[in-house]
């Protein structure tokens, strides 16, 4: 999913399923950078690396949503 054109070929059902699936992956990401934080046990590049994943997975979930509900000026 790196176009927004690619998008706009995907059926509905299976952007909802992308969807879920990144929130998931989202949550996940986020719960491992709390414990490894706690920890302690991560180095600083892991860290990074991790949250610069999470950022790109919120990405992707901003394109989807706006592509499943489109703004409408009323």
């Amino acid at each position: 999913m790196n176009a927004p054109s690619e998008l706009a070929m995907k059926s509905e059902d299976v952007l909802r399923v992308e969807l879920e699936v990144f929130r998931r992956e989202h949550r996940d990401l986020d719960e491992s950078i709390r414990a490894l934080q706690t920890t302690g046990t991560a180095d600083q590049i892991t860290l990074q690396r991790l949250k610069k994943k999470k950022l790109q997975l919120k990405d992707k979930i901003a394109l989807i949503e706006d592509r499943l509900l489109p703004d409408i000026i009323a």
